[in-house]
């Protein structure tokens, strides 16, 4: 199968290396000025993983739609942008699967009904979610991942095309509640690191009981189903993002309360933003995200914010 993976960072790399290992024709795109495609430009290698001489790399965008199958992985910000600058190129027939997790601020879309704008009803559209870090994976270390579509017949091409034994593949069956779970998760990350800033790093099961519960009541509200938070785009993903050394999340919030710089990116600094619009508009208390936001974006005391956020008012548990 001729795969295209738009995105040469950390994850995108790692989809392209983990598809041509199983047996795929893979191209990898990346921009001519990107730092990463520099690097396996000249050394095949961007010192986390080797890429193999197989994988055809690509700075041309025109040449990415040749493929039957075309991966993104980029920041989910930057999705509208991407498929405004590949829709000249004809976007027929063309199955994209999104291997990234995020909600765009400015309209509270999920990527997928992003993308969905740019296509006909001869493409189809689907997610590829779930916990694990490229350090691992690359060290044959395996995991369970989930693909969800709205078309039962592309979700059951991908599981089967994408299986292998570094990664076991679930059918999903509720899009919405992936995509909201997944983009939340991250912002449950973010909280976890700032609790390790503040050493209170005991709370994180408190933190991953409640945070669940929040999102669930969330991906109800949107008409998702609340079980969703449970599964592995949200809950199942925690050990990689609340704890893992390798979560970006995390290390952000904790870089942040230590008041360090942090560069990488960090998609939970986003979708708070976005997560905050959308308590708004379902009229669901989202109060971890509330005080993630309050802390990163109005400049509120982390101790005093997160001690508001554990203690607040006596309920019960359910």
């Amino acid at each position: 199968m001729k795969i295209t993976v738009i995105g040469c960072g950390r994850w995108g790399s790692f989809i392209a290396w983990y598809l041509d290992k199983i047996g795929h024709q893979v191209k990898l795109y990346g921009r001519e000025t990107s730092k990463h495609m520099k690097e396996f430009m000249e050394t095949r290698t961007n010192g986390m993983i080797e890429l193999p001489e197989s994988i055809e790399l690509e700075t041309k965008l025109s040449q990415c739609t040749e493929s039957e199958i075309i991966v993104i992985s980029v920041n989910s910000q930057g999705l509208r942008n991407l498929m405004e600058e590949l829709r000249p190129f004809g976007l027929k027939g063309k199955t994209f699967v999104l291997c990234m997790k995020g909600i765009e601020i400015e309209t509270g879309d999920r990527l997928t009904e992003i993308l969905d704008e740019y296509i006909d009803e001869s493409s189809r559209s689907a997610v590829w979610l779930g916990p694990g870090h490229v350090q691992e994976f690359y060290k044959g270390i395996p995991n369970c991942m989930v693909i969800d579509s709205k078309d039962d017949v592309i979700k059951e091409k991908l599981v089967i095309a994408f299986s292998g034994d570094l990664i076991r593949f679930y059918y999903g069956n509720d899009l919405l509640g992936n995509e909201i779970g997944a983009a939340a998760k991250n912002v449950i990350g973010i909280a976890a690191g700032m609790l390790d800033g503040l050493n209170l790093s005991s709370l994180k099961g408190a933190l991953m009981s409640r945070g669940t519960r929040e999102v669930s009541r969330l991906i109800k509200a949107m008409g998702g189903n609340e079980l969703s938070a449970y599964g592995l785009c949200h809950l199942g993903d925690y050990e990689a993002t609340v704890f893992s050394k390798f979560s970006h999340n995390r290390i952000f919030g904790e870089s942040f309360i230590r008041g360090e710089e942090y560069t990488s990116l960090a998609e939970g600094y986003y979708t708070v933003k976005a997560m905050r619009e959308l308590s708004k508009n379902y009229h669901v208390d989202l109060p971890i995200s509330a005080a993630v936001y309050a802390v990163l974006y109005e400049k509120k005391d982390p101790k005093e914010t997160l001690d508001k956020l554990f203690f607040r008012s006596l309920k019960e548990e359910f």
